[in-house]
């Protein structure tokens, strides 16, 4: 389940019911300006706090904030590019494709470094690294894997614990957990033998972090791979049942993009949104917003970060993704 955000909702009525999203909220719903409309794979309660900052100085502007798959933001943007203003994913191989093929806005003099932009049109906002996340009591008087192969070899030795209290991405569906797999399989042989380790003990497949974190909070995991640690963090309640590890053998760290659509009705505010939405990750002070800046994670985030380039799509291919998919599924799912 997503995270719900306590926001005080009117009724708006547009062509959104239509769409069965995972979360809908409308932001100074009073305005009698212009509505800003934005499809994200982001948390409500994680991106509130900057449309609430640009609404606050913005008073005449609304937000209509649309939270689905990163994999169904591709498709909307693909058949309904007019729908919407703005674009926010963290699957960066897919904004960088819908980027290239024409559908974002170029922006000119948006100041940000070229490592975490493609020309001037898709901006990285955030360094977000992907983690193995554990609920502690499964793991009392054993020590924590810090490595992928660590995590291997626990659940090799414990196998009656681990059995069906595995999580991790449905790669078929989640374009997040895609492009997580693909830099995997591109660093290191290991993850294939850890994919298939999990699946001998009946990994269970999500959509989201989200639901994830959830199931590892309430027991019905114990283990989590390639969850968003800013996902973990977040959960403030959970944070001493949950041990986050951001493996030590290679980083998959990814950076959470936004554009504005070609075919936004509003380009120039919706412009002023990315402005804000990148220089606010600058400026802001610590603690205000819970998605970790480009700069959090080390001094060095342009090596550590899957980089902004073509190669990004490679995986896209559909022959590549075939042959990809059909090894992961006999990898997962064994029968």
């Amino acid at each position: 389940m997503r995270y719900l955000f306590a926001l005080t909702i009117l009724l708006w009525p547009c062509a959104s019911l239509a769409q069965d999203w995972e979360d809908r909220q409308v932001f100074n719903a009073n305005a009698s300006g212009t509505v800003l409309r934005v499809i994200s794979s982001t948390d409500t309660a994680l991106f509130a706090p900057f449309i609430e900052d640009f609404v606050a100085a913005n008073k005449d502007i609304t937000v209509e904030y649309l939270v689905t798959s990163t994999a169904d933001i591709d498709r909307q943007i693909r058949a309904k590019p007019g729908d919407f203003d703005i674009a926010v994913s963290s699957a960066m191989d897919l904004q960088l494709k819908l980027t290239n093929d024409g559908f974002a806005l170029r922006l000119e003099d948006v100041s940000h470094p070229s490592w975490a932009q493609w020309r001037q049109s898709l901006f990285a906002f955030t360094a977000e690294p992907a983690a193995i996340v554990f609920n502690r009591a499964a793991f009392t008087g054993h020590s924590i894997p810090r490595t992928r192969q660590e995590l291997i070899e626990a659940l090799r030795a414990r196998p009656e614990v681990f059995r069906g209290r595995i999580g991790t991405y449905d790669v078929r569906k989640s374009g997040l957990g895609y492009l997580f797999a693909t830099q995997d399989a591109r660093a290191s042989e290991t993850f294939w033998r850890l994919t298939e380790v999990m699946g001998a003990l009946d990994v269970r497949l999500y959509c989201c972090s989200g639901d994830m974190i959830d199931d590892l909070a309430n027991g019905t995991l114990v283990v989590a791979y390639n969850v968003l640690g800013s996902y973990a963090a977040a959960r403030g309640q959970s944070q001493n049942a949950l041990e986050i590890v951001l493996p030590s053998d290679f980083p998959t760290t990814m950076m959470r993009t936004a554009f504005v659509s070609r075919r936004s009705s509003n380009p120039a505010v919706a412009e002023a949104f990315i402005r804000h939405l990148v220089t606010s990750q600058s400026v802001a002070p610590k603690g205000t917003h819970l998605l970790p800046p480009l700069d959090t994670l080390n001094d060095n985030v342009e090596s550590a970060a899957i980089a902004l380039e073509p190669a990004l799509m490679t995986f896209l291919d559909k022959l590549k993704r075939k042959k990809f998919l059909t090894e992961w599924e006999n990898a997962v799912i064994q029968k």
